[in-house]
């Protein structure tokens, strides 16, 4: 039997120079940021975790040791919780991946350590299972989470650390760590407060899923870094110049925004990267006391405003109402030299300390001790939430709903009592009725804002008065899930919802089957189906649904039934969209795409061209085996892409372009513009005769001014699709270009 306390006591260990510096290193970084350190515990998880891992190596060829003293050193520069934290790093995949087991860590370390180390384990289990959906798994995290809040600091110090040494690693696996960190950990990390974190999460992923978009934003900042620095020093300069000559102690240095929040806002906005201006901000940290410095930010504020015109649309108060995670800070724009904006943010040390370490930080500050753990508990209450909620057991919806509350900003508002509520930004007198109890959700009626009687949808603002009427009669309303935003509203309405519906689907089906048993009909499974899709339903039970509230008379279905089926009499000939989805799928079935897959050329496997992305030849790709045996190719910035790698890689497969000659690709462009005369004559001359492309058709709706079309045509690869978009682009009066995608569900 395994003693520990043998291993960790032990001077027979021998353990290689490197990572013995390793270790005295991170020493070095505890003393230096953390509060307390038992350094002797420290050194006792390394010589364990030394021991276990002895016969491991990771993929890139180092002993696994290297990998646990990195997330431990991690953990003490970026988070510094405690030194418990740190052994929990070193011994985080001793019980999952060695011969060591829970009861002898929690003999040698205690019980804090062993439940870290249970926690961690279990959601290790959770993200390497196949079977779980990822809803399950946001769950599993989430209840180690509330466990103890170590678990997941860990957990994130251990996927940056893998992330920064994915190239180790296979294609397919590299996709799924990276769509699964901005699906799920860097939104989290976000909710943490962990900012520094959350941005290498994002970059490192980014590299992974658009490694061209990421080449091409580093080296567009590394060729404008000289004109960007000589900027920043211009609007720095009298800023310095003038706090120093009022007696504050200060940093100041512009601060670049990351590169995957500038790719995010140029796909957001649809603009190059040298038209997104605000690509970097100036931060003003100041060295003062708690109680002094926020008197002294607002100095700051004013100096700042008194040397560069602000713009109060911009300004944000941080300061006198924190975000939810602890973050701090004045927040202003003003117009700097020659005209540009610059965002300015202002806060002291600590606070800068909270907004880079989270919740974390406030453990240095003991005054603070009491806020933090106020804070901490408002959060898992929201983690506990959402574990409660009914029926928010579709993974789909469950991850959307989940990440909508990790990003979404902040407003706070006010009770008629004066008690102050934080919601996220566009919510309304709906969530705010949610927010105060689900009773007072359920029978809102109407509600006034700073005295005032508002629409339900009204979007509530920082500041705001809310008052709520109720009546008994009053029950929820489905047209409020248009408009909610919580998560807390839109679980409580679909939960109603959801229990009306299958009353009324159950009362459908009985009065169909008297219907049914009346006029002596017989219908199967089969035949109901068809029915319903011939009375334009999307199933049965959304069929025996309108049945149960009066808005189909069953005597139509029995008609239906009777009825020979045939889909073109009576019909007014497909839509614009049936005939684009009809085209698609004839395209991609008339022949296989050429595609290297595991390096070989394959021209005998089926494969498809998935209608979600369609993608064409320069997309980065990657493919999907299907329940029937066929290969469906994705674009890797697929929006089906996350939930195949997550939810299901070991049925990815990698595969690249082969070079072929004389192939055309069918995609689809939608064109956004003014609606002027001789505008769509414009386009297809710029399509067909100036680029030489062949058009399949074109759709083509306009409103109030404002075009927009559909085309579908044939191109070689992806430059031939940049120029096309290019061009078009061009024309006057048109606004916007973008590939035309749909939402797809792989099976």
């Amino acid at each position: 039997m395994i003693k520990a306390s043998a291993i960790t006591s032990g001077t027979d260990l021998a353990i290689e120079p490197r990572y013995q510096r390793e270790l005295e290193r991170l020493l070095d970084t505890c003393r230096e940021n953390l509060p307390v350190v038992d350094e002797q515990m420290i050194r006792r998880a390394f010589r364990l975790s030394y021991w276990a891992h002895r016969e491991i190596k990771r993929a890139s060829g180092e002993l696994y040791i290297s990998h646990p003293l990195a997330v431990a050193q991690i953990l003490a520069e970026q988070v510094a919780f405690d030194d418990v934290t740190i052994a929990a790093a070193l011994l985080h995949d001793v019980v999952e991946d060695t011969e060591l087991s829970l009861d002898l860590i929690r003999e040698e370390f205690g019980e804090s350590l062993a439940v870290i180390i249970d926690g961690l384990t279990k959601i290790s289990d959770v993200f390497s299972s196949r079977e779980l959906g990822q809803a399950e798994n946001v769950r599993k995290l989430m209840l180690s989470m509330a466990t103890d809040i170590r678990v997941i600091l860990v957990k994130f110090a251990d996927r940056l650390h893998n992330l920064r040494t994915i190239g180790s690693l296979p294609k397919r696996k590299q996709l799924k760590i990276a769509s699964e960190t901005l699906d799920l950990f860097a939104p989290l990390a976000h909710r943490f407060g962990l900012f520094s974190i959350k941005s290498e999460l994002q970059d490192l992923s980014m590299q992974v899923l658009h490694p061209e978009e990421y080449a091409a934003i580093v080296q567009g900042l590394r060729d404008t870094r000289e004109e960007r620095e000589s900027f920043i020093q211009s609007f720095i300069e009298p800023v310095r110049e003038r706090l120093r000559r009022d007696g504050f102690e200060f940093e100041i240095y512009g601060r670049s925004k990351n590169v995957f929040s500038i790719f995010e806002k140029m796909r957001r906005q649809n603009k190059p990267l040298e038209d997104i201006y605000d690509l970097f901000a100036i931060r003003i940290v100041l060295d003062s006391e708690d109680a002094k410095g926020r008197e002294d930010c607002w100095r700051v504020y004013s100096i700042i405003t008194d040397l560069y015109k602000p713009l109060p649309e911009r300004f944000r108060d941080f300061i006198s109402v924190p975000k939810s995670n602890g973050y701090q800070s004045l927040h202003t724009t003003v117009l700097g030299p020659r005209g540009k904006r610059v965002e300015v943010q202002i806060r002291t040390q600590q606070m800068h300390q909270i907004a880079e370490q989270g919740f974390a930080a406030h453990w240095k500050y003991k005054e603070d001790v009491a806020q933090a753990d106020g804070r901490m508990e408002d959060f898992l209450s929201w983690v506990r939430d959402l574990l409660d909620s009914p029926k928010a057991d579709a993974a789909t919806e469950f991850v959307q709903e989940f990440r909508l509350n990790l990003f979404s900003e902040e407003i706070y508002v006010f009770t008629p009592r004066g008690d102050l509520l934080t919601l996220p930004t566009n919510a309304t007198p709906v969530d705010f009725a949610f927010q105060v109890h689900t009773e007072v959700g359920y029978h809102c009626i109407g509600a006034k804002v700073n005295g005032k009687m508002v629409p339900l949808s009204y979007r509530l603002k920082s500041g705001d008065q809310v008052e709520v009427i109720t009546s008994k009669k009053q029950t929820p309303n489905p047209d409020w899930m248009n408009f909610v935003v919580t998560h807390k509203a839109r679980s409580r309405i679909r939960h109603w919802i959801n229990e009306k519906r299958d009353k009324s689907y159950e009362l459908g089906l009985e009065i169909w089957k008297k219907k049914a048993k009346k006029l002596n009909l017989s219908a199967d499974d089969r035949q109901l189906t068809l029915a319903a899709n011939k009375l334009k339903y999307s199933s049965r039970q959304q069929m025996f649904y309108e049945i149960g509230v009066g808005l189909l008379d069953p005597t139509e279905l029995a008609n239906a039934i009777r009825a020979e089926t045939d889909a073109a009499e009576g019909a007014d000939g497909p839509s614009a969209q049936e005939q684009y989805e009809s085209f698609l799928s004839t395209a991609h079935e008339s022949g296989q795409p050429a595609l290297m897959i595991d390096g070989e050329l394959h021209t005998d496997i089926n494969t498809r061209y998935a209608t979600c992305c369609n993608p064409i030849p320069g997309d980065d790709v990657f493919g999907f085996i299907s329940k029937t045996g066929n290969i469906s190719i994705h674009r890797v910035g697929c929006r089906n892409a996350p939930n195949l790698l997550i939810n299901q890689p070991d049925r990815i497969i990698p595969v690249e372009w082969s070079r072929q000659k004389d192939v055309q690709f069918v995609t689809a462009l939608r064109i956004v513009g003014e609606d002027r005369v001789g505008m769509i004559s414009d386009v297809t001359t710029v399509i067909s005769k100036n680029l030489k492309t062949n058009i399949r058709s074109i759709t083509v709706d306009t409103e109030d001014g404002i075009f927009e079309g559909t085309i579908v045509l044939y191109v070689a690869d992806l430059q031939h699709l940049q120029r096309l978009i290019a061009r078009i682009m061009r024309v006057q009066g048109v606004h916007g270009v973008y590939r035309f995608e749909e939402r797809f569900e792989e099976s």
